[in-house]
């Protein structure tokens, strides 16, 4: 599939702002079943300072800096993205989990390490032990990897209400595990704990779902949103760079309508858009999304 993607965010300030500096991760990533031909920011009022750099995580980051007075700021990012569904391991024939991760604390190479990383704790992603308990229902002895993975997302999904006034993007996920409800950003958070609790790599992933309107019904414009997934280490899953991508929020494994934009340990490390700003007051935040479908592969 091939998309064409259009986020735009606009600030509102209560008085003219004299600064501000933000970065961005707005322009989508290349991964092995996804590729971008294009992507262009666009700032309004035009920044004194712009500059794009690779993350740690290899994500495009953006850098800019307003350095006018101004009282609205608006950010539309575009990318054009082709999108292939990812062939995944059978899940029943990868390897048990405790198997996998004897390898990971005891084998060498690039590839293992960058794995650990993600086992460890990070600031929106506690080792929380409530949540390592939820997973071992689903984790129970030498169940295979990717089996007992999609049994904890569908778990999730059933268990958890979706809610987007229950939770912010600053809620604990403490708070979520007693709420029972949030959004894909705290399931994601809940299942990348649960994972990390059991000693198995976990990385969170920020991109786009295409949502399609009810037949004969059009696509109401700026009705998408961002949306947010987990990834688990598979090492069978060879055709994927040894990650297989989930979603808890629809209890499915990633198809050629997902599209991502940026991987980390959590929410913060790919947050779309952050920064500072001077004066201004009080703001307003609106934000639009539209994913479009423009061919069919």
């Amino acid at each position: 599939m091939k998309y064409q993607i259009t986020h735009q965010t606009r600030y509102g300030y209560g008085g003219p702002v004299s600064l501000c500096h933000s970065i961005a991760h707005l322009k989508p990533r290349e991964t092995p079943f996804q590729r971008c031909t294009i992507a262009n920011l666009r700032i309004n009022p035009w920044p004194s300072v712009v500059r794009e750099h690779r993350d740690f995580f290899g994500n495009r980051v953006s850098y800019f800096s307003v350095q006018q007075s101004h009282q609205q700021l608006e950010i539309t990012a575009t990318a054009e993205v082709e999108v292939w569904a990812p062939v995944l391991p059978e899940p029943a024939a990868t390897q048990p989990w405790e198997k996998m991760r004897a390898q990971l604390q005891e084998g060498f190479g690039a590839e293992l390490a960058s794995a650990r990383l993600f086992t460890l704790p990070s600031p929106a992603v506690p080792l929380d032990s409530l949540a390592a308990e939820y997973a071992r229902e689903s984790f129970i002895p030498e169940r295979p990897l990717l089996e007992a993975a999609l049994e904890l997302v569908s778990r999730i999904y059933r268990d958890f209400e979706y809610d987007p006034a229950s939770t912010t993007v600053t809620t604990p996920l403490a708070e979520v595990l007693q709420l029972r409800r949030g959004v894909c950003q705290d399931f994601a958070h809940l299942a990348i704990s649960a994972l990390r609790g059991l000693g198995l790599p976990a990385r969170y992933v920020s991109g786009y779902l295409e949502t399609l309107p009810p037949p004969g019904q059009p696509k109401l414009r700026g009705a998408d949103a961002s949306h947010a997934w987990l990834a688990i280490y598979c090492p069978e899953a060879i055709q994927t760079g040894g990650w297989v991508d989930l979603d808890p929020t629809n209890d499915s494994v990633i198809t050629d309508q997902y599209i991502t934009t940026a991987i980390g340990r959590d929410y913060q490390d790919v947050t779309p858009l952050r920064g500072v700003f001077y004066g201004g007051g009080e703001h307003d935040l609106a934000v639009s999304v539209d994913v479009d479908r423009i061919e069919t592969s």
